[in-house]
């Protein structure tokens, strides 16, 4: 392996134009990350652990990326982003435990109240009788790489084959899991995104499910975590905005001067990724990936009360099927007392997230309240304290849980390959061969683009 100094300023790159202003240096450093996500932190952490120079670059001025933890009023926390460890989920529980993080199982039912508006949606109904009925059938298909996975057949098109409010309730679910719009979801690609997340029942359960763990510090504080271990390696407020490869490394252009390395790797969600030039011009195959994927829709707010006041008459996850669709889950971690305070999670994704950005931030809490105060009583229109954060509004990330490729864009591989272009390397959830689209995947890919370019440095 090739060792380096901390990284350090060396000379400036050029003569200053103007005598009196002094030039930007140009900084070293073997490897440098782009992004300080889960994925950038986690590689960066591996190939500092292994002596290598890491210089982690962010142009946020937080570190995450889809990972954001805040502090209630009551001083617990809540993620506003990624935050569920589920079945098979084994890198993240490793990293909790590494960071000394209380993970807790979720207060979940076997079955989530399914709701139409003020209406409840019977086991014995013909909607979730034909829903489910259909997500069996897709789940075979999709097990079995069946024929409707090819094709340029999107999702929309395979739920316009199921009648009823039954198409309703499986549109609010595919939305609420994978946040794509479902006539931009191609059905090969669906059909892709289902096997790498074990299951399309898989993504969608909660319990033995996807969604089955919690931090109780919140997710995003183990990034945090990471970061503070790296110290002064990681760089917030500072964009890339070009990656200049040649024989010998890579000329990374900042929004703060230049690095010199010898090895980058590119963590952004490919959608963001596209605003850093690359000299050569990257393979067609990444371009093409970049330019033809979008980001996912999702809104993601937290009802945080004094106590977990709807469990005296029964628990509070449910999904709602009236416009916007909504799924809510129980988000409460353990207390000393088991008196609380109480998390409810609320999750709207793909067209109907977006419908909520003409809101005013007060409008949206009176709305999404009101909702839940159908089910659940009126104590839920008053909570202690309140957070929400509408993914796709977010000019540095761009949405979420996932980058997705756009049919019209032509087929490509899913999730993404990640052959590197020359001294640069890719990472980050969508390249993730387990559970793309989740911390896991962040994690795996991390693990793995760490392992590459070590190997590239002996």
């Amino acid at each position: 392996m090739t060792d380096s100094p901390e990284t350090r300023p060396t000379d400036a790159a050029a003569a200053p134009s103007d005598p009196g202003t002094a030039q930007p240096s140009t900084e070293r450093a073997t490897v440098v990350v782009v992004g300080a996500g889960i994925a950038g932190l986690r590689a960066a952490l591996d190939l500092h652990a292994r002596g290598v120079d890491v210089l982690v670059l962010e142009a946020a001025p937080r570190v995450g990326g889809r990972v954001l933890t805040e502090t209630t009023a009551l001083g617990t926390h809540v993620d506003l982003g990624g935050q569920w460890i589920g079945k098979g989920h084994h890198r993240f529980e490793a990293l909790a435990a590494e960071f000394g993080a209380q993970v807790f199982e979720m207060e979940t039912p076997k079955m989530p109240k399914l709701v139409d508006g003020a209406r409840t949606i019977g086991m014995a109904s013909p909607t979730l009788l034909l829903a489910g009925a259909a997500l069996v059938a897709w789940e075979g298909v999709v097990r079995l790489g069946g024929p409707f996975a090819g094709g340029g057949s999107t999702v929309a098109d395979l739920l316009r084959k199921v009648p009823g409010r039954a198409r309703r309730l499986l549109d609010v679910l595919i939305a609420i899991a994978t946040t794509a719009d479902a006539d931009r979801f191609a059905l090969r690609d669906f059909a892709a995104a289902v096997r790498v997340q074990e299951g399309l029942l898989t993504a969608m359960s909660t319990r033995g499910g996807a969604q089955d763990s919690l931090v109780v510090d919140g997710a995003g504080t183990l990034a945090v975590r990471m970061a503070e271990r790296l110290g002064d390696r990681v760089h917030t407020d500072r964009a890339v905005l070009a990656v200049h490869r040649d024989d010998d490394g890579a000329t990374v252009h900042t929004t703060a001067g230049t690095v010199r390395a010898q090895r980058v790797i590119v963590t952004v969600p490919p959608p963001i990724a596209t605003a850093i030039e690359h000299r050569p011009a990257l393979p067609t195959e990444r371009s093409h990936a970049e330019r033809g994927m979008y980001m996912g829709s999702v809104y993601k707010a937290l009802a945080v009360y004094e106590s977990p006041f709807w469990r005296a008459n029964g628990h509070a996850e449910m999904i709602d099927i009236d416009g916007p669709g909504v799924g809510v889950f129980d988000t409460t971690p353990p207390s000393a007392d088991g008196t609380g305070p109480g998390h409810l999670c609320l999750l709207v994704g793909g067209a109907d997230a977006r419908s909520l950005d003409d809101l005013s931030p007060a409008d949206r809490r009176e709305t999404m309240l009101a909702r839940l105060a159908v089910h659940l009583g009126e104590g839920a229109e008053t909570p202690a304290s309140w957070h929400e954060k509408s993914w796709h509004r977010d000019e540095y990330v761009g949405g979420g849980y996932l980058a997705v490729p756009d049919p019209k864009a032509g087929a490509m591989t899913f999730p993404l390959g990640h052959a590197p272009a020359g001294v640069v390397h890719w990472a980050g959830t969508e390249t993730a061969a387990e559970h793309a689209g989740y911390i896991e995947g962040a994690l795996e890919s991390g693990e793995r683009v760490a392992g590459e370019v070590a190997s590239a440095l002996r």
